[in-house]
């Protein structure tokens, strides 16, 4: 079973925004940085969307030995 992964968006200096991917213990608990932000962006919308991708982008590269196991 994998770990959840959580997003979330921090604002460490006004109207910059960083994504931050957290993984966690089955129960949500004892969180530990995943991935995050190479770069701060400006607005809350660009840092979600940038957090989106990248969010994506692991539960791709998660998925993929699963798939390849199968084949």
């Amino acid at each position: 079973m994998t770990q959840p992964i959580e997003l979330i968006i921090e604002e460490p200096a006004l109207g910059s925004y960083v994504w931050r991917l957290l993984e966690t213990d089955t129960d949500g608990a004892n969180p530990k940085v995943l991935r995050d932000a190479f770069d701060p962006a400006d607005t809350y919308e660009a840092a979600l969307a940038a957090g989106q991708r990248a969010l994506q982008s692991e539960i791709r590269r998660r998925a993929a030995p699963a798939q390849a196991q199968h084949h």
